[in-house]
């Protein structure tokens, strides 16, 4: 293969990863105007138009997807043969794409700009939007580097490490005809429900659960993000099933009360996915150290305060 062959196909595995132009030549180093010349004689060479436009993105064509299907590994084994520890975070310069909830946003981004800020201030982090639905593909199609959630299926491609097990709680405002112990199974039934549905999707496994009893619920209102919650449920008469952590401002500030459900919860874990193409990219490898450790200690740490702040209710 000519060198001029090989240029081309880094420069289109980059535009591949990146779905952008713009973003391809920051990570190549290179002019924007350098890239998309590139491509121009990539479109003459392959005979193919490759990418399409997509609102500020670009989509890639069959072809585009068949030919990355048969380089991409390729390609990242010569990048390790070359060097298979490159990565050095306090010069590399790279941007990280990462799947997840809001939840996880607010918890680990702060501490992880500081880390970067220290350590490796080249390093770009962005936030995707995350659903169960579309997690998967997003990693097959390399849109993300990785996915911190719950419910995706680890196979032969994707791989995964385990981060917590969210503890629910049934949640509402101090004053609400229900903040009480003992809540019966009939009364949270019939209560308002307001349910944090990231798909759209207003059914959630409260339902299932309440539906082996023979009964139903009465979903009122959704939101697609959890910062939504604590706002809605102190103005108003809903009650939520939520992970702890979404609302663990408002439950310590005493803005919103505790309830013991009814029901038996039992939440899906949630992990970190990512895959198998970068099981050895010592960049994620990194990145992929910093953010679970963050998680894991940032989820211990609010067990236990969530543990000694309902015993102090209690007491």
């Amino acid at each position: 293969m000519r060198n001029q062959e090989l240029n081309l196909l880094v420069i289109f595995d980059a535009i591949m990863t990146e779905r952008s132009i713009t973003r391809a030549a920051k990570n190549l180093s290179l002019t924007q105007p350098a890239v998309s010349n590139a491509l121009s004689r990539m479109r003459v060479a392959w005979k193919d138009e490759l990418f399409v436009k997509d609102g500020r993105n670009i989509q890639p064509t069959l072809y585009a997807q068949n030919l990355w299907s048969q380089i991409k590994h390729p390609l990242e084994q010569l990048e390790e043969a070359i060097d298979s520890n490159s990565f050095d975070p306090a010069t590399a310069k790279r941007t990280f794409r990462i799947a997840t909830v809001d939840v996880i946003v607010q918890t680990v981004w702060p501490p992880l700009r500081k880390l970067i800020e220290q350590e490796a201030p080249g390093i770009n982090i962005h936030a995707v939007p995350y659903t169960i639905f579309n997690a998967e593909r997003m990693l097959h199609d390399a849109e993300v580097d990785m996915v911190v959630g719950a419910s995706l299926t680890s196979g032969s491609v994707i791989r995964s490490q385990y981060l917590y097990t969210p503890c629910y709680i049934c949640v509402m405002r101090p004053k609400h005809p229900l903040a009480k112990a003992n809540l019966t199974l009939e009364e949270f039934a019939d209560a308002e429900h307001l349910l944090i549905s990231l798909s759209g999707d207003a059914t959630g496994f409260s339902d299932n659960v309440l539906a082996q009893h023979g009964l139903s619920r009465r979903v009122a209102m959704t939101v697609n993000h959890f910062s939504a919650v604590p706002a809605l449920l102190k103005e108003t008469n809903l009650i939520s099933i939520v992970p702890s952590t979404a609302v663990e401002k408002a439950i310590f500030s005493g803005e919103l009360t505790v309830v013991e459900p009814p029901i038996q919860l039992s939440p899906n874990p949630v992990a970190c996915y990512w895959h198998k193409r970068q099981e050895r990219d010592q960049g994620l490898i990194w990145l992929r150290q910093h953010v679970n450790s963050m998680i894991k200690a940032s989820s211990e740490l609010h067990l236990r305060e969530l543990k000694q702040h309902i015993c102090k209710e209690c007491a």
